[in-house]
């Protein structure tokens, strides 16, 4: 099955519980929000290919975590639609207080890689209006901030 915006539904880590974004009119996690791509894609018509070629959101991001160049980390191929509470870490700020970044009932495009000769992962978050990487261990033990920004271009 491929979405509405072109990402392949058969390579997302969330698919089991995924109930189609054309079947949910974009809310594809119940109880959460809607797809940033998928409101996006219905807007602007697709071209012959079925990826979304009036809004290229999915694109430009790829292209800026790329551009951020961080050590150790692999190219960004990919994103995947992911419910922020599975995405939502908890992150300790240097004055011991503890906050998540995103919100849970939203879906964002993201992916993990795996940090070059290391055995913790880079986590990829982002929505139209802000991108972040973290750093963490297995199944998201003590993570780090690594960059987290106002994107200069939205939708």
């Amino acid at each position: 099955m491929v979405a509405v915006c072109g990402l392949d539904c058969g390579q997302c880590a969330m698919k089991d519980g995924c109930a189609g974004c054309s079947e949910t009119e974009g809310k594809p996690f119940e109880g959460v929000g809607q797809c940033p791509l998928f409101a996006c894609c219905r807007e602007k018509e697709q071209d012959s290919c079925g990826q979304c070629g009036g809004c290229g959101l999915k694109d430009r991001l790829i292209a800026e975590f790329n551009a951020l160049r961080i050590p150790d980390m692999p190219e960004v191929t990919g994103l995947n639609t992911l419910p922020g509470s599975y995405v939502n870490l908890q992150y300790v700020l240097p004055g011991g207080q503890e906050v998540k970044f995103w919100r849970d009932d939203r879906v964002y495009l993201g992916n993990q890689l795996e940090k070059l000769g290391s055995g913790r992962c880079y986590g990829l978050l982002a929505d139209e209006k802000y991108l972040m990487v973290c750093e963490y261990g297995q199944d998201g033990a003590d993570p780090e901030i690594i960059i987290f920004k106002k994107r200069s271009v939205g939708l």
